[in-house]
């Protein structure tokens, strides 16, 4: 099984994700305290899983669904990969490899995502 987290608040208006059973195993408001410009103070947070087998198909559709502007991506990791997406961009690498994080931590800088959250799961 893969597990991983979606902030609801990340979702472009419009994004539909289908296809995919997804397993919510934990929903949770936050308030955040550490949020970058144009991100909302209060967020949903919804924990879940699916079946292994469709990780890259749903990397590929939450890729199309996240907001691409207010620093938004989502993870989810697999027992041998990690999966960090941001609109229309999907990094997928070894779990524990210190590059392929690199460079999703990188990806995310640039698009706004602020330091104290590029803190997913190695």
């Amino acid at each position: 099984m893969l597990q991983g987290v979606l902030i609801a608040e990340s979702l472009r208006v419009g994004a539909q994700l289908t296809g995919i059973p997804l397993q919510i195993t934990t929903l949770t408001r936050v308030e955040m305290t550490n949020r970058g410009d144009g991100q909302p103070r209060y967020w949903t947070l919804l924990e879940f899983s699916a079946e292994e087998s469709a990780a890259q198909q749903l990397a590929n559709q939450l890729a199309s669904c996240l907001a691409s502007s207010g620093g938004w991506y989502t993870d989810f990791h697999t027992a041998d990969e990690t999966f960090v997406i941001f609109a229309n961009k999907v990094f997928r690498y070894p779990r524990g490899q210190a590059e392929g994080r690199s460079e999703a931590q990188q990806y995310g800088r640039s698009v706004g995502v602020p330091e104290p959250q590029l803190d997913w799961q190695v």
